[in-house]
């Protein structure tokens, strides 16, 4: 097995302030102190309205109620080889209706995806019990 060279992080991003921001920007900090070695960063979903001066580490910026920033961000993964994709998966950042749009990034997808879920429903809404992409 080749060892991955590249791992990107998609979720909220600081300076965004809200607790997936954080988990992002904490995990990525832990990887890349863990696996020098790897070359590692971030794609940062930005709500409507709003513009953060993100750090370095963020390659990428996706208006979370832009699709077709989804679907670049996915050309861009691509672009970059990147080798595996760790989402931050909670319904309210990815714009759509149940943050469906996150499946114009997802269904482009080539690499492996590791999803961190965040918010686990007791009683989801039909939008949310949908797959987010179909399996084969």
């Amino acid at each position: 097995m080749t060892p991955f060279r590249r791992m990107v992080f998609v979720g909220d991003h600081l300076p965004r302030q809200c607790g997936i921001a954080t988990f992002t920007h904490g995990i990525h900090r832990a990887v890349a102190a863990a696996r020098p070695d790897l070359d590692t960063g971030t794609i940062a979903m930005t709500a409507p309205g709003h513009r953060h001066d993100y750090p370095p580490c963020v390659l990428f910026e996706i208006r979370e109620e832009v699709v077709a920033d989804h679907a670049r961000a996915a050309e861009f993964l691509s672009d970059i080889d990147t080798d595996l994709v760790c989402l931050q998966h909670e319904y309210g950042i990815f714009g759509g209706e149940a943050g469906g749009h996150i499946v114009e990034l997802l269904s482009r997808l080539t690499m492996p995806v590791v999803t961190a879920l965040h918010t686990v429903l007791a009683a989801p809404a039909p939008a949310q019990r949908l797959p987010l992409v179909p399996w084969p």
